[in-house]
């Protein structure tokens, strides 16, 4: 079933923003691997939203860290330093994901929170 562009950005930010704050109450509850797969993916979903404004539809999630470099990065549209983040929590997601016997702490997530929470707002505001 196909659904209009506009509900599925809808959709998709207000995934983003749930997904968040599943992301704080992991924080809380010290489940940093739970906690980083979930603002990885609260930032993916601001990103799936802004790229479908644009009539963009990746199939992977490389393909919109590519996307969204090239139609927000490089133009400037979005600060590099925003950039980072996503690329970062895309990183550690992987390790967190699909690597055996690794735990992220504390000391490596939180600093990630406020940050991920910046970029889904910044993202937010360009669909407004």
């Amino acid at each position: 079933m196909k659904y209009p562009k506009d509900d599925l950005i809808i959709y998709r930010i207000k995934r983003a923003k749930e997904t968040f704050e599943a992301a704080k109450i992991m924080a809380d509850n010290d489940q940093w691997n739970s906690c980083i797969n979930r603002l990885y993916y609260a930032c993916f979903y601001a990103v799936i939203a802004v790229l479908l404004k644009e009539n963009l539809s990746p199939k992977t999630h490389s393909g919109a860290r590519s996307l969204f470099g090239l139609h927000y990065i490089k133009t400037g549209v979005v600060s590099k330093t925003e950039g980072e983040i996503y690329n970062e929590l895309f990183d550690l997601r992987q390790t967190g994901d699909y690597e055996d016997f690794f735990n992220f702490d504390k000391e490596i997530i939180e600093p990630l929170i406020e940050p991920a929470g910046k970029f889904i707002e910044v993202i937010e505001s360009l669909l407004n």
